[in-house]
């Protein structure tokens, strides 16, 4: 009777875990590597998938990410016999997972191994300083020589990065030096073209001013010359208007004096004020010198006066004409 409890429980216990061993669910982005019977089955894609108990197995899982792995530092001699220590990362994904699974035992540390002596070789043809100026030609040398080996691995190596190249610390000491004498070279060349420069604009700063000074001065008398032209020119023209005026005040004097000659008593006028021009003409030699300039007959003042009355009647008829 015991016997008939015991053996619906045991085929229920024996479903559940067929149950459990038949269902495996594939996370996203991996990969299972299914045997059947020892022997390569399929590969399980992301998701829900069902196996046969005891008789299908997961071998192996891959991730199908994007994974980066540190290469261990190294010694490397350079192609003049200095010592580097170098280390980097590689960036790599499973593109085939049986070909990881079934190529290679440990397609890590073949990956890692093979980027070592990948480096050394590179490094081992380039000399000291090519190998800090190269790090771009070195880090593609190695991805297309891991590229190329990985390819029956199933794995695709995507990059390379080199994360430090240390020399010897006596190369380093030396290189400081270097580095500080050619700071100190570059830095005297900058001060000599700086004094170059400043040498330069104060020399053409002086002859700029040397020339505008000279063109200030030729204006200056440029124009010093044409105000005194301008100058004479207007002496000149006043000179002449003076001259002008002179000569139609005297016109203007002898139409007067013509006009009152014409008039009724105008000729007695005129006698009188030439007589009086005539007195006074003498008196005034009398106070200026000591000549005294008189008539032969002084007592005929008349005469004097009837002279001058002569010079007048003579001149009257041209100007009635």
């Amino acid at each position: 009777m015991e016997l008939l409890y015991s053996f619906p429980v045991l085929i229920l216990i024996v479903v559940v875990l067929f149950g459990f061993k038949a269902f495996t669910v594939v996370p996203q982005q991996e990969a299972y590597i299914v045997e059947r019977l020892g022997r390569f089955y399929k590969v399980l894609n992301p998701g829900l998938n069902i196996l046969i108990p005891f008789i299908d197995r997961v071998a192996y899982r891959h991730s199908l990410k994007e994974i980066p792995l540190d290469v261990p530092s190294q010694v490397c001699i350079t192609r003049d016999n200095t010592q580097l220590t170098v280390d980097g990362i590689i960036y790599f994904q499973v593109t085939d997972p049986k070909l990881a699974s079934y190529g290679t035992s440990n397609y890590i540390l073949a990956i890692t191994q093979l980027a070592q002596t990948t480096l050394r070789s590179v490094i081992g043809r380039m000399e000291l300083d090519k190998t800090f100026e190269e790090r771009d030609e070195i880090n593609s040398i190695v991805v297309a020589a891991l590229d190329e080996a990985a390819v029956s691995w199933g794995v695709k190596v995507l990059r390379y990065e080199i994360k430090d190249l240390i020399p010897p610390q006596e190369i380093l000491r030396s290189m400081q030096v270097q580095i500080t004498a050619e700071r100190e070279k570059r830095a005297r060349i900058a001060e000599s073209e700086g004094r170059k420069i400043e040498q330069i604009n104060l020399a053409s700063g002086q002859r700029e001013a040397e020339i505008q000074q000279s063109e200030g001065e030729a204006q200056a008398a440029i124009n010093a010359s044409n105000g005194e032209k301008v100058a004479r020119i207007n002496r000149a023209q006043g000179e002449a208007e003076a001259l002008r005026l002179v000569a139609e005040a005297n016109a203007d004097a002898i139409r007067q004096i013509a006009d009152a000659l014409q008039t009724p008593g105008g000729n007695e006028a005129v006698n009188l004020k030439v007589a009086e021009q005539y007195v006074a003409a003498f008196s005034k030699l009398a106070k200026e010198g000591n000549t005294l300039i008189m008539p032969a007959n002084v007592a005929d003042i008349g005469s004097l006066v009837s002279a001058g009355l002569k010079i007048v009647e003579g001149n009257k008829n041209p100007l009635a004409k």
